[in-house]
């Protein structure tokens, strides 16, 4: 879109994110690849526009302005005002965010992948935001963050180092990846990610990376860094701890109302969690305080104008006067226009112009639930229905008894009692594959020592099954729509013990149960107490009493809620069935109930859908609390081998282990637990919990993501293959050491402080470029012999060879079967351009221009590792 204002850029609407400098008071765009760079001496504006309708985002558009810490307050008040200005021009369906350099919001980091660099100082290069494939750098990067990473720099000095945090050493041409012994391996990974991405983007992809895990293991890289670094003197400091805010700390809400009384402003409490979204007037300006963790502003459609022009310096004023710190994150947000995050803060959020569309579209699902096609081919369908197929799958069910799995009579599967437990296997077939989910359900009079053994006895099956069981955690009363299909309307929730007469039915002279259903993939029968005051007009009840059983018709119940009655009826109870309807009872009826009482007769109206969307949180514990952080536009990608991320759909929250997460699933549970019990919208404690694994992941998971690769695991290269392997770290810049000469890294004062770099010496460098450091081969022409491309690689190498070899000397063989002379890691250099074009499909400028793990991965496969 264009818009038209004094001072305001043009907006493409192809592209989802824009970044804008603040320069001279100027917004001055940043190119492309130089999204994620932020000086500190700045101010920026962000704005990040959906370009498609997704599950995992809505249609409003975000709008920053970004705080370096050293910028000036006119650069401040300039980027304030710009904002405000492009908000006014964008319209009301944008949320804007105040954001403060080292305390970015979650919405914030979600468009930076794999991070954040925070560069010293102002934009000394003019409109130049970064220059790459330029060498002559020397810095030190400070890593830090587990899913969102941000990297600032450093003194380039051993001071800066600690214990639990990443170090990159970038030397332009090198780049060395230095990790704390405390820090985790996943942390490693994402620090090593980011520095891939520093190397592709900056540097076009040429540049060694070496990783220091060990500075034992790694003598070579520890003899470069101390040669820009000088020698450690004494330990390094301790890990930095972490300063996340855990969810209980979030959990606090209170909403004020913001008036105008007189020439005052008045900003009155008007209630703390939970809350209800009627609260929020539309005439009105409210302030959502979370815990301090983060303030929101929110205005009604109707609201005065020029009043939210002033949101930013309300909120501000707001938190100076709570005491909070300054860089305390602040969104305002207008009504209908709504984040995720801020729904989610209220027990039901519903938006009712969409009510007639969404109840319309449910109507057309529920015609076509059944059809396991469907439901295989279109697994967003599954995940909004909640059904991996039809439930006609093979079902296994199994009870707690003396703290073992019994296995049950198929005759009384569906029989499940509320002092016990069970695990429900269920077995099915997707697109020719086998899959599993089972069900552990818990009664709710089970008592601890069943709960224990249900989980133990899940683990055991678990164990039986190799790891391919999907876990849902059911509270009974609280059923998924799966678990109610594959019982075929048959399954009946009694409240008592487990006593039986034999037959299979209970002993109870009386028992009322409450049939609840249309269809025999939705119908499920709970016994409640037997007196008068269960009943309800809407739905249909059993009354079995002593030599007959009722079937109770309300008058508000529809004729297939009577059908599966009967169906039920002849399930529970062998006795003499009679039909009785509300209004016409006859006396030995309300005998049986202890006598007649008041119930609700009003007609049932149908429960308003929540307009909640799913959200995706990476997990961590921090002092035995919950932590979690949010990938707001979330994606397939967001899934690492070493996290627990928790997805929530509302209705169940899923928990993903990462194949190197396995091990943490009895704490992912209890995580799942904590996250609904401090919930700030009072979430049920009953909500289902799915326990998912990496590479097991069924349609009602997957359905949630816009696009899904189920081979994506098959083609990723783990943080320790590409240490070993992929980038060749040690193989590869230990050449260095091989000439550290062209370093000519001097100590010039002899206290162990590092001197300047100097250019280095470059001995037949192909392009004569001054300010490179040849590190590898670099082809010259397409005949270039390997000993004339390679020769500066090879500088003091006593064996050299000239000339081609025929691939048979080179593929597949071991480094002691080459001919002399031939380096182990470069064989495939050594053939002829006819040959590497044959084999590769590929020249050799367009094989070494690719990244090292490419390189790699192709070598691998044809035989030249």
């Amino acid at each position: 879109m264009d818009i038209i204002d004094q001072g305001l850029p043009a907006i493409e609407s192809h592209r989802a994110l824009h970044v804008w400098i603040i320069e001279n008071l100027k917004m001055i765009p940043v190119p492309e690849k130089a999204y994620g760079n932020f000086f500190q001496a700045h101010c920026y504006v962000v704005l990040h526009v959906p370009q498609s309708p997704k599950a995992t985002q809505g249609t409003s558009s975000d709008l920053h302005y970004w705080l370096g810490e050293a910028a000036s307050s006119e650069a401040q008040d300039a980027a304030a005002a710009f904002m405000q200005r492009l908000q006014e021009a964008l319209g009301p369906r944008t949320v804007q965010h105040r954001e403060a350099q080292g305390h970015e919001s979650d919405c914030f980091h979600s468009y930076f992948r794999p991070g954040i660099i925070y560069r010293k100082g102002g934009l000394a290069s003019g409109l130049k935001h970064v220059e790459t494939n330029i060498y002559s750098i020397r810095r030190l990067l400070h890593i830090k963050g587990r899913k969102h990473v941000s990297a600032t720099e450093v003194e380039l000095s051993w001071n800066s180092f600690n214990q639990g945090d990443i170090f990159l050493l970038d030397l332009g041409k090198v780049m060395i990846q230095w990790n704390g012994p405390q820090a985790s391996i996943s942390e490693k990974a994402r620090g090593l990610a980011l520095t891939c991405s520093l190397r592709d983007k900056d540097r076009g992809g040429r540049a060694q990376i070496g990783v220091v895990d060990d500075e034992v293991e790694a003598p070579n890289l520890m003899q470069i860094m101390e040669a820009v670094l000088g020698c450690r003197v004494g330990s390094l400091h301790d890990a930095i701890p972490n300063q996340s805010i855990n969810q209980l700390q979030k959990a606090h809400l209170r909403l004020y109302h913001v008036y105008e009384k007189g020439e005052d402003l008045v900003v009155q409490e008007l209630a703390t969690c939970p809350l209800t979204q009627d609260l929020l007037e539309e005439e009105n300006c409210y302030i959502l305080d979370q815990s301090g963790f983060k303030i929101f502003v929110w205005y009604g459609h109707r609201y005065n104008l020029q009043d939210k022009q002033a949101a930013f310096s309300r909120a501000v004023g707001f938190i100076q006067a709570k005491g909070y710190p300054i860089y305390t994150n602040v969104e305002v947000v207008n009504s209908g226009a709504e984040p995720a995050a801020f729904r989610q803060l209220f027990q039901t959020w519903t938006k009712e112009q969409n009510q007639s569309k969404k109840l319309g579209r449910t109507g057309k699902v529920m015609q076509i639930k059944l059809d396991v096609g469907q439901l295989h081919s279109r697994p967003e369908l599954a995940a909004q229905l909640r059904m991996v197929d039809n439930g006609s799958g093979k079902v296994e069910v199994w009870c707690i008894q003396d703290l073992r799995r019994q296995p049950m009579d198929p005759k009384h599967h569906g029989q499940l009692y509320g002092d016990t437990c069970y695990l429900v296997l269920y077995t099915y077939q997707k697109l020719g594959r086998v899959q599993y989910v089972l069900y552990l359900w818990q009664g709710h009079q089970a008592t601890p020592d069943k709960i224990e053994a249900l989980r133990s006895n899940a683990e055991e099956l678990d164990l039986m099954y190799h790891g391919a069981l999907v876990q849902e955690h059911v509270t009974m009363g609280s059923e998924p729509p799966h678990f109610l299909a594959i019982f075929q309307g048959q399954l009946v929730l009694f409240q008592g013990d487990t006593r039986h007469n034999g037959k299979g039915q209970p002993e109870f002279a009386t028992q009322l149960f409450h049939v609840q259903g249309t269809e025999s993939h939705n119908t499920k029968t709970m016994e409640v107490p037997a007196r008068a005051s269960s009943l309800n007009s809407s739905d249909v009840f059993l009354l079995s009493s002593t030599g007959v059983c009722y079937l109770w018709f309300g008058k508000g119940c529809s004729g297939d809620q009577r059908e599966m009655a009967r169906m039920v009826a002849a399930h529970i109870s062998r006795k003499n069935k009679e039909i009785v309807l509300e209004g016409q009872e006859p006396p030995c009826f309300w005998e049986a109930l202890g006598g007649p009482a008041p119930y609700p007769s009003n007609k049932r109206l149908p429960e308003k859908a929540s307009d909640f969307q799913p959200r995706l949180f990476e997990c961590s514990s921090l002092m035995g609390c919950l932590v979690l952080t949010e990938m707001v536009f979330f994606s397939q990608d967001d899934l690492d081998k070493y996290d627990v991320m928790l997805l929530d759909t509302w209705e169940e929250i899923f928990l993903w282990l990462g194949e190197a997460a396995n091990e943490r699933k009895e704490e992912a549970l209890g995580w799942g637990q904590e996250y609904l019990k401090t919930h700030p919208a009072g979430r049920r404690s009953a909500t289902t919990i799915v326990l998912v694994k990496q590479g097991f992941e069924p349609p009602t998971f997957t359905g949630w993501f816009h696009v899904w690769d189920p081979y994506k695991w098959t083609n990723s290269h783990p943080y320790e293959e590409v240490v070993e392997g992929s980038l060749g770290a040690v193989s590869d810049i230990s050449k260095v050491t091989t000439d550290i000469n062209h370093f000519r890294l001097s100590n010039s004062s002899g206290d162990g402080t590092p001197g300047p770099l100097a250019r280095p010496a470059l001995k037949s460098s192909q392009d004569g470029s001054e300010n490179e450091l040849e590190v590898g081969p670099k082809v010259g022409s397409a005949n270039a012999s390997p000993s004339t491309s390679t020769s500066s690689y090879y500088t003091g190498t006593s064996s050299m060879i000239s000339g081609v070899l025929p691939r048979e000397q080179l593929m597949y063989q071991a480094a002691e079967d080459l001919p002399e002379g031939v380096d182990p890691a470069r064989k495939e250099f050594y053939l002829s351009d006819s040959d590497f074009q044959a084999i590769f499909g590929k020249s050799k400028e367009e094989f070494y221009r690719m990244a090292k793990w490419k390189q790699q991965q192709e070598k691998k496969q044809y035989g030249f590792f």
